[in-house]
């Protein structure tokens, strides 16, 4: 395996600087002779780390006046966005797109995919059962991820599944005691699948509208 160049862990740790705050948006960065003794790396290296930097847009290179830390909106990546992006943010989004999953998979889900549900919905229920609250926020992604494959949606499913993680790390944050808030929705989820698989659309919303509104 080809190991790592050093111009690119330093590119990583300057990056890191600046989304701790370090370096911030609109101001200059330090000079290249500050950073090869901050970084205690030659002249070469900080070249390249920067040049790599102002390929991905996190900073802007002006020859003669220093190398500056861009905005915001240019500097994050979507993955940055949500990891800093708080729970009322996070749940807001989670809503818009598992509302409109909802009522897309009660139109177009298939019988291999309610078969899908199902599993996951089984596998959440002996997670429970087990007192496995890893294998609780497992069950519980897949499940939900099953109704976005049924939604027939790509973008929507994609996008969802983007936003996995964040979610695995709200239920890493709020399950500390245990699996409490997966036992007391999971009846929740079962009424959920039978509204989807019954086609019942405004049922179906409204589960999920309660599930989310109650962070189950």
């Amino acid at each position: 395996m080809k190991s790592e160049r050093l111009s690119d862990q330093i590119s990583v740790r300057i990056r890191q600087d600046i989304l701790n705050k370090k370096y911030r948006a609109g101001e200059k960065i330090p000079t290249e002779k500050e950073l090869m003794k901050i970084y205690s790396v030659g002249r070469s290296t900080i070249r390249e780390a920067i040049k790599s930097l102002a390929m991905a847009g996190i900073v802007s290179v002006q020859q003669g006046n220093g190398t500056t830390v861009n905005e915001e909106s240019r500097s994050q990546t979507i993955d940055e966005r949500l990891k800093n992006a708080d729970f009322d943010e996070i749940n807001a989004v989670r809503r818009l797109l598992e509302e409109e999953i909802v009522k897309l998979a009660v139109e177009h889900h298939t019988a291999e995919q309610l078969q899908e549900m199902e599993q996951q919905l089984a596998l959440r229920k002996q997670a429970i059962a087990d007192d496995d609250s890893e294998q609780c926020a497992n069950a519980d992604i897949a499940f939900h991820t099953a109704i976005a494959k049924a939604s027939s949606n790509r973008v929507l499913l994609s996008l969802y599944q983007h936003f996995t993680q964040t979610i695995r790390s709200f239920f890493l944050k709020r399950d500390l005691q245990g699996i409490g808030h997966f036992a007391m929705s999971h009846h929740l989820h079962e009424d959920l699948y039978k509204a989807i698989k019954g086609k019942k659309r405004k049922q179906a919303l409204d589960i999920i509208k309660f599930i989310l509104d109650n962070n189950y």
